[in-house]
């Protein structure tokens, strides 16, 4: 059975939109609000003059590069286990 769809009030930089989630998905969306709008901070403090949209540009390079890095670990991650399991399969043949 399908979770009810909850609103949400969600404020990115300096607007409010609203939208519609599952419950167990709100406490890692209201996360993610809050990282997006610590590194609006932060890049309003290093890159002054700029307007909000080239600030939420910044946060959305940077998230996707986090996103992008933490799948390229979890593919070169399987690759090594795969590596380990091929040498332990190995490494049993010859012990026999």
């Amino acid at each position: 059975m399908s979770e009810e769809m909850i609103p949400l009030n969600l404020v990115i930089g300096d607007r409010t939109y609203r939208v519609r989630i599952n419950p167990s998905d709100e406490e890692v969306v209201r996360k993610t609000v809050k990282t997006i709008n610590e590194k609006i901070v932060e890049f309003k403090t290093h890159f002054a003059g700029k307007d909000m949209q080239d600030y939420i540009a910044m946060v959305l390079v940077w998230f996707a590069t986090e996103q992008n890095a933490a799948i390229s670990n979890l593919v070169n991650l399987d690759h090594v286990s795969s590596r380990l399991q091929t040498l332990e399969k190995m490494i049993d043949g010859g012990i026999e």
